[in-house]
């Protein structure tokens, strides 16, 4: 009987232990998510920069955000618009057991070009949580000034992160996108039309490449166009004047979009968020490009369409800068740069023409084809 006593209160105590682990967070399992720690960078479009984190061995979880700013909770429209000072960043939870800091700098580094000088919004910066991180980083940053580089990559405390709106969160997964997107920090000092495009035929199918306005062999050989009011095709000559001359055609910034591949600003431009019916027509030559009949909110800040008018109208080149390969569209009779396309647009295409609003000009239409 005394035997069968002590057994029970063995068990009872055996229980009470096992209670108390799970209460108050002791037990073998419990805590495991408090051993997971967390990294935070900055290293450009962070579309681009999750994806090289959240699918390594040893990242639990991963989301997009703003840090480093003097707004509280901005919206991706504020941060475009570089009035709250915040950087693009990406939160990494990581297992230490999987994984080490030191791993994720090198995938931080290898994932964008640290010397290259951004504005603020898309800089090269480590947000260190704990004195370990802020020695690794600075230790990672001498190695690479021992190897000749000159990293412009700022270490900075962890500030407060605000995830970004949901449509950003893991975009490449959601979409299927493997590669090609936005470059981690490879980018202008504005950022390039592109920013959310992808490789040529890694999704859908983009327009073959095809020849620019002007023949080189032939300067004198007439381009066929479309003419959306007439219903019908032309011949007209290409369009070759002199830059002095371009530049009393297009006024500001349009000249540097136009004629050297510039790019304006998201939400920041004149027809990202035109509704009108109406004719986008090239600001240089006038030759119609598309309608709003095949326009839609892309939500990246840009006019975006999907379809021309007629491909015959437009001519596509493979732009390699900024470490990716893209696919370049061009005025077929001037060969002014009007954007990009991707492969990530709506149906019945598929495809999305990110254009600059600068290198459009926007002619009002009681009814255009396509219904609208």
């Amino acid at each position: 009987m005394g035997a069968m006593r002590v057994l029970l209160v063995a068990v009872g105590l055996v229980g009470l232990t096992l209670l108390v682990s799970r209460v108050c967070g002791t037990g073998p399992t419990a805590g495991k998510k408090d051993t997971m720690e967390t990294a935070t960078f900055g290293a450009g479009c962070f579309w681009g920069v999750e994806s090289a984190f959240e699918h390594l061995d040893g990242v639990t979880a991963t989301r997009v955000g703003y840090a480093s700013g003097t707004t509280q909770n901005p919206s991706y429209e504020q941060v475009c618009s570089g009035t709250t000072g915040h950087t693009e960043s990406v939160e990494v939870t990581y297992d230490p057991a999987k994984t080490n800091y030191d791993t994720l700098l090198e995938v931080f580094f290898a994932a964008h070009d640290p010397t290259a000088y951004e504005k603020r919004q898309y800089r090269s910066v480590i947000f260190f949580h704990t004195p370990a991180q802020h020695a690794q980083a600075v230790a990672a940053l001498a190695r690479l000034e021992a190897k000749g580089e000159k990293p412009l990559t700022a270490v900075e405390p962890a500030p407060t992160f605000y995830p970004a709106e949901g449509y950003h969160q893991h975009y490449y997964t959601k979409h299927g996108i493997t590669h090609g997107v936005c470059a981690a920090s490879a980018r202008p000092a504005t950022p390039p039309a592109n920013t959310c495009g992808t490789t040529p035929g890694s999704c859908g199918t983009v327009p073959v490449e095809t020849t620019s306005g002007v023949d080189p062999a032939h300067p004198d050989a007439k381009v066929k166009l479309y003419n959306v009011d007439k219903g019908t095709y032309e011949e007209l000559p290409p369009v070759t004047i002199s830059e002095a001359e371009w530049q009393t055609i297009l006024v500001g910034d349009a000249f540097n979009i136009a004629r050297h591949a510039g790019t304006e600003p998201p939400f920041n431009n004149k027809y990202w968020d035109n509704h009108a019916t109406g004719l986008y027509r090239c600001a240089g030559c006038g030759t119609d490009l598309f309608t709003s009949a095949t326009k839609f909110d892309s939500g990246t800040g840009w006019p975006s369409f999907w379809a021309p008018v007629a491909p015959e109208n437009i001519s596509t080149v493979t732009d390699t800068t900024f470490g990716m390969a893209r696919t370049e569209l061009r005025c077929r009779r001037c060969g002014a740069h009007l954007g990009h396309v991707f492969d990530d647009g709506p149906k019945p295409t598929g495809l999305r023409y990110c254009m600059n609003s600068a290198s459009l000009t926007f002619v009002p239409r009681e009814k255009v084809p396509g219904g609208k």
